[in-house]
């Protein structure tokens, strides 16, 4: 059961195949072996540093159930939720030995996530191999969309879910059999509240926000912007037929994230687009040259414990 919103992990299903909700061990291909259990709900205070250099630290809101003390629920929090905070360690450590540059896509339903996320892998072909992990309570018409681009992708139903959680993202990685120094999508449930709260292991969060919604929303739910690195503006083609105040929309956003990028998007026009692919192929490149640095040291290393040896 999610403390933040009372939904429940039943009939959680990664391409058709169900994920049951007890523990079991398997090893994952992208290089690490954990025991998952469904249970995903946390309260936790964690930094961590990225590809960018962006750190945070996140808090969510206290939550409350009937007929339950608030110690009880505070300590369901931490007990559930530490072992999504170990799922998403391993999951980001995984993707650092890699080289892979993973990205959480969270938003409203209906902000332009798929279009958007669709025309990015279209401009990247050729110069970023690029997979994506499709988030949704049921169907899957976005994976099916995202596979017709010539990118390989892999569709979570999270059934009663409202967002993704980091064992759900380990299993679904492990059947995607991600290529090293690669970018990874994950495009989570359209819902401004829960995941906001949950790691997957990601390196950013990145925000996309409609102008045809208000500008008001990073103040009404300010733990989802307050999470990200990135705000996209998407939709930004509308602009002319709509009263969206952008100034005030990156006000607002700033006011509860201010170290927050912006970037004005529309997969119609391509405004942004080239800012956008350069935001992700930086952060692609520092993935990589991170995983080459890990291996030089480990390779001399290495090299000093085998002089060791020849020299008795």
């Amino acid at each position: 059961m999610c403390v933040t919103c009372g939904c429940g992990p039943d009939n959680v299903k990664i391409e058709g195949e169900e994920v049951h909700d007890h523990e079991h061990e398997h090893e994952h291909d992208h290089g690490h072996e954990h025991p998952h259990a469904h249970g995903h709900e946390h309260e936790h205070d964690h930094e961590h540093d990225h590809a960018h250099g962006h750190n945070h630290t996140y808090t969510p809101a206290r939550s409350h159930a009937p007929g339950m003390g608030q110690k009880r629920m505070v300590q369901i929090e931490q007990d559930i939720l530490a072992k999504n905070n170990a799922y998403a360690d391993r999951n980001r450590q995984g993707l650092a030995q890699r080289g892979i540059f993973a990205l959480n896509l969270v938003s409203s339903p209906g902000s332009g996530k798929t279009t958007l996320l669709c025309k990015t892998i279209e401009l990247l072909r050729g110069r970023q191999k690029v997979a994506v992990i499709e988030g949704d309570q049921q169907t899957s018409q976005d994976a099916e969309r995202i596979r017709a681009t010539g990118a390989p992708a892999i569709q979570v139903n999270t059934g009663k879910g409202c967002h993704l959680d980091a064992h759900m993202v380990g299993y679904a990685m492990e059947k995607l059999a991600l290529a090293e120094d690669s970018l990874l999508m994950i495009e989570n449930v359209g819902n401004l509240v829960c995941p906001a709260a949950f790691d997957l292991g990601e390196a950013h969060k990145v925000a996309i926000l409609s102008v045809t919604e208000g500008e008001d929303k990073p103040i009404k739910y300010p733990d989802m912007f307050r999470a990200a690195s990135l705000m996209l503006l998407n939709k930004c083609d509308l602009l002319p037929h709509l009263s969206f105040d952008v100034h005030k929309a990156i006000a607002y956003a700033r006011q509860v994230n201010p170290g927050l990028t912006v970037i004005r998007t529309s997969a119609t026009s391509g405004e942004g687009m080239e800012e956008w692919l350069t935001w992700l192929e930086e952060g692609a490149a520092a993935a990589q040259a991170q995983r080459l640095s890990t291996v030089a040291a480990l390779q001399r290393r290495v090299a000093e414990l085998e002089a060791r040896l020849a020299a008795g």
